[in-house]
């Protein structure tokens, strides 16, 4: 598969393309917007992989000029914008879908797969039996990801006998197949050649008989032994190792690649200490804190990212740098060199213990509050930082990120109250939930906010115990015993990243990665919710959804749909065919497992659904 990667930061574009080639994928690079239109329209490509943000002629615009040039195949927009005006105006520009850096490795390596399998570039390559796969596109055999070494007539046999799982070839036939009538050798030479793929299989760690000698007819493919099976089910409910392994090299290959756009920063941060206002220095550097921010956390430094997001906010924030700014970007950028001493972070490493302190960040100015709340943290796993007002609260997010926040919202003798902090905290931090611990206790105020985005509201006359239970909701909502969920998705990792994500939270997760095959799981697991992706072959999640609406029995089942398509046309479409609600992709975990535990435990309370 061929891919062009349009990218101008070097970094990025240099990772990105090990990554892509260490999974077998061809990739030409183009650094500039106008190179990428004029390889895109000479080149026979597969997939564009496109940066948004590119000197000469930016993504959106390259993406319009193509698809108004009748350009058919699939376009994946990288970039740093996020917010729904962006990703609507990406979409309507020709993108088919998009990755928001920085983005998870596997993740995009996943939505590049589901979009070449769904613009029918590619359809699954590999021939598997077991651990045992022969991939007929890159003309490898592997076994548990270890590649081996065979003849290319050793090659042909075992080909042939996985694409033919269930058909007994006699030696005739086996050399009618491999050499045709004019050049086949002897007979007993098919004996041969089995026996020595046979030895090469077993020398390379293969424990399992793969072919079987039905004596007076040939040979054939074994069943699968129950063993094997189960082997393969959970293979499919784990991150590919090859994927994981790809994506590990390239993050510790990478590792050193950030210290040159770091001191570009150091030398504009020394600039400034000297009073030298360099408007191209200040322009050079707003742009590396731009890059950092979208690369870092995709190869093995995700609080790299979000320093460097911080870092770009302040200088775009504040066109000219009062003393204490350019403190504030002092400690920003000494917080980004010693994240750069640090190993990178590796997926097999990535995952919070579960037994992990969380780390709460408590901004109120009563001394006897917080003191009683410090004595009680231990004790409730957590651990506290104080900050009594807002401005050091404001610094202190600047360096660190908490797990929560416990914010009141009165702070007597500032002009600045905790309603605006609080957009502020969830426009900058989105996915740090927030407690509102406060004396206001008006309608009013406790509209504000829930419109504001924060979890939990408690009254100042809450006990310690209650404050922590709130905090303690947020961060571990309840599980939800014996429910159970179906996942239906064409990708595998898809489907492994989901599980994950759902499994820690006491459901049962179910996974299909066939969508034909949909009706009858369902009937057989009985799952108390379905999520389905909107965009598969064959047959999609809209087909699925009207499937189950139109059935007395599991009409009222919950459906969420997970999409990267959220234009109102798509969205209404999915209403209509009986979604109960959407997710969007690339999928953030804190929502996914929020709208799927309320859905069930408010079908739970209802009583609908199979419930034990």
């Amino acid at each position: 598969m061929r891919i062009l990667l349009v990218e101008d930061d070097k970094v990025t574009c240099y990772a990105l393309a090990s990554l892509l080639q260490a999974n077998n994928y061809s990739v030409d690079i183009a650094n500039d917007g106008q190179t990428g239109l004029d390889l895109a329209i000479s080149g026979k490509y597969d997939l564009i992989l496109l940066d948004w943000l590119m000197p000469q002629l930016d993504g959106v615009s390259l993406c319009r000029q193509l698809r108004a040039q009748g350009y058919q195949k699939p376009i994946l927009l990288l970039t740093g914008k996020n917010s729904q005006a962006d990703i609507v105006t990406g979409l309507d520009a020709g993108a088919d879908a998009y990755a928001i850096k920085p983005y998870s490795p596997e993740a995009l390596l996943a939505k590049i797969r589901s979009l070449l399998r769904r613009t029918g570039a590619i359809v699954s390559s590999a021939l598997c039996w077991g651990n045992l796969c022969l991939d007929t596109n890159s003309g490898k055999v592997t076994i548990e990801g270890e590649l081996i070494s065979l003849t290319a007539t050793e090659y042909k046999l075992l080909e042939l006998f996985l694409q033919n799982p269930n058909r007994i070839f006699s030696r005739r036939m086996i050399l009618d197949r491999l050499w045709g009538f004019d050049d086949a050798p002897v007979e007993n030479a098919v004996t041969t050649h089995i026996k020595d793929l046979r030895k090469k299989l077993k020398a390379a760690g293969f424990t399992q008989e793969i072919l079987e000698t039905v004596y007076g007819m040939g040979y054939r493919l074994k069943s699968f032994p129950d063993s094997i099976v189960a082997d393969q089910r959970k293979l499919l409910q784990a991150p590919q190792t090859q994927d994981l392994n790809s994506i590990n090299k390239v993050i510790e290959k990478f590792q050193n690649s950030f210290n040159q756009p770091v001191r570009i920063l150091e030398q504009y941060l020394l600039a400034l200490l000297a009073g030298n206002l360099d408007e191209e220095q200040k322009k050079q550097a707003l742009n590396e804190a731009h890059k950092l921010a979208g690369s870092m956390g995709s190869f093995g430094y995700p609080e790299g990212s979000r320093i460097a997001r911080a870092i770009e906010h302040l200088l775009i924030s504040h066109p000219t740098l009062t003393s204490a700014e350019i403190l504030a970007f002092s400690q920003l950028v000494k917080a980004l060199q010693q994240e750069l001493i640090k190993s990178p972070i590796t997926l097999t490493t990535q995952a919070k213990p579960l037994n992990q302190t969380h780390h709460v960040l408590v901004i109120d100015d009563d001394t006897m509050l917080t003191e009683r709340l410090l004595t009680a943290a231990t004790g409730w796993g957590m651990r506290m930082k104080i900050t009594p007002d807002l401005a050091k609260a404001r610094s202190y997010l600047n360096l660190t990120t908490p797990d929560a926040v416990l914010l009141d919202l009165s702070f007597p003798g500032t002009q600045e109250d905790g309603f605006s902090f609080l957009q502020e905290l969830v426009a900058q931090w989105p996915d740090i939930p927030i407690v509102v611990f406060t004396g206001r206790d008006s309608l009013s105020d406790r509209l504000a906010v829930s419109r504001l985005g924060a979890r939990q509201f408690l009254h100042k006359s809450a006990t310690t115990e209650q404050i922590f239970e709130a905090i303690a909701r947020i961060l571990t909502p309840a599980k939800s015993s014996e429910a159970k969920v179906l996942i239906v998705d064409d990708d595998p990792v898809m489907l492994a990243g989901l599980a994950q994500l759902l499994t820690p939270w006491g459901l049962e997760v179910i996974t299909l990665s066939q969508p034909q095959q949909f009706w009858e799981l369902l009937t057989t697991t009985s799952p108390n919710l379905v999520l389905l992706d909107l965009e598969m072959p064959i047959v999609n999640g809209l087909d699925l959804c009207q499937v189950v609406r139109q059935d007395a029995q599991w009409g009222d089942i919950p459906i969420l749909v997970v999409t990267a398509h959220t234009d109102a046309q798509t969205l209404q479409q999915a209403f209509a065919a009986g979604a109960d609600d959407f997710i969007n992709k690339p999928v953030l975990g804190p929502e996914l497992v929020t709208r799927v535990l309320s859905r069930i435990e408010r079908v739970k309370k209802k009583g609908v659904g199979c419930w034990g």
